[in-house]
């Protein structure tokens, strides 16, 4: 068993669907340990994985440790096992603390996004020196590349990537929602105001990509004494661009909360 997957929600069926759809493993060599039994049974069923329990994982070369972090200290006695790389994608929980758990440094630790379910992920990643050493970095580079973009990145970083990138489709979502509502308040039909604010910030994503600075794109929109200055000018009354730096930092120091936790 090259990867066993441990915790197989949103994010690890994402994974396995990447690996397994680009050829990066056959899903015969994935194991599949999840709570809910049933799910994992039926993710076997579409997928060709198979499903194992806490005992298999001795067979497995590599473990996907995909769980809350709060469930992680329940678990960690039957994670550990003695030849086993380690791969987390636990918010918040450093790779020193996920060592000292499961008694090993082959320990890798990555920050995706939900984009990766389209894959359009982007995840950070960093590891110590053991781990590099044993390939388990270039092994999960390959992983979440299947799935996205991956960045590597200095462990004091992961909680800021985490607020925003993470934590980021959160936001775009609810930019969305309030464009939307805003079409609905003069009268667009709410289907179509749904449709036309979802494929905005995709057409905005694309057109940021080809700039310098986002403020550029805003100059080249914002026409003088046109529509959208005035829309603008309300927007910085209301403080949103502060509003959003602020749930960064707030959703940054979360992570940092949620790690200490597991220390």
């Amino acid at each position: 068993m090259r990867l066993a997957i441990v915790g197989v929600g949103k994010l690890g069926l994402a994974l396995l669907t990447g690996v397994t759809s680009r050829g990066v493993m056959p899903p015969g060599e994935i194991g599949l340990l999840d709570a809910n039994v049933l799910r994992a049974g039926d993710l076997a069923d579409q997928t060709g994985a198979r499903v194992i329990g806490p005992p298999d994982l001795r067979h497995a070369e590599r473990i996907l440790v995909s769980v809350q972090p709060r469930v992680f200290p329940e678990i960690s006695d039957w994670l550990a096992q003695e030849n086993a790389g380690y791969i987390s994608t636990m918010a918040g929980v450093s790779t020193g603390t996920i060592a000292r758990r499961l008694g090993t440094k082959r320990v890798v630790r990555v920050m995706p996004n939900l984009a990766a379910t389209i894959g359009h992920s982007q995840t950070a990643i960093t590891c110590p020196r053991e781990a590099e050493n044993a390939g388990d970095l270039d092994f999960a580079r390959q992983l979440f590349g299947a799935v996205g973009d991956v960045y590597d990145l200095p462990e004091h970083l992961f909680n800021a990537f985490t607020g925003m990138s993470a934590s980021g489709p959160a936001y775009a979502a609810v930019v969305a929602e309030a464009l939307a509502d805003g079409g609905v308040r003069m009268g667009l039909p709410r289907a179509l105001a749904h449709e036309l604010a979802a494929k905005l910030l995709v057409a905005s994503g694309e057109l940021l990509q080809g700039r310098v600075h986002p403020g550029l794109l805003k100059d080249e929109v914002a026409s003088p004494g046109g529509t959208t200055i005035a829309g603008l000018e309300v927007l910085e009354a209301a403080g949103v661009r502060g509003a959003f730096m602020r749930a960064v930092v707030a959703a940054t120091r979360r992570g940092a909360d949620l790690g200490k936790d597991q220390e």
